[in-house]
């Protein structure tokens, strides 16, 4: 399967990093890849619902994700539960790197499902991908950043 792994320090605590991280409705508003996210439900123990339609090199990806929040950890892991990949999953993290600074993380599996053409897309997606992903957190470091 497919694998994505995209890190980028931010001069912010990893207190704020992990709220802008885990704020998913408020992507949209500065994220220019994202669409829309919305919050369907949650649960007091952590686990919520999202609905999510991404611009994906011109193409618009829909999908309805299980978000787990482990806020000791600041990891937020996710699977895909219904849309347009057959398998999507993966996780957000933010470490604390110290000095006020921390390190925040996206890392996803994706299977397309489309087996007899997985050799030629799965490179063209993974690429498309790992550009999205450095997008959003990249945003999410401007946000945090001049928001200081």
């Amino acid at each position: 399967m497919p694998h994505v792994k995209v890190n980028l320090p931010i001069k912010a605590p990893a207190a704020d990093a992990w709220e802008a991280v885990t704020r998913l409705e408020d992507y949209a508003t500065y994220m220019e890849v994202v669409e829309s996210v919305t919050v369907l439900g949650e649960t007091e123990t952590g686990t919520r619902t999202s609905a999510w339609s991404v611009l994906l090199k011109g193409s618009v990806l829909e999908w309805v994700e299980e978000d787990e929040l482990d806020e000791e950890n600041r990891v937020m892991s996710f699977s895909q539960v219904s849309g347009d990949l057959d398998t999507f999953l993966g996780y957000w993290r933010v470490d604390d790197a110290g000095d006020g600074t921390s390190v925040v993380t996206f890392s996803a599996e994706f299977e397309i499902g489309i087996p007899l053409l997985a050799d030629m897309l799965n490179p063209v997606a993974t690429r498309a991908l790992r550009e999205n992903s450095e997008h959003m957190l990249r945003a999410i470091e401007q946000r945090l950043t001049v928001a200081s």
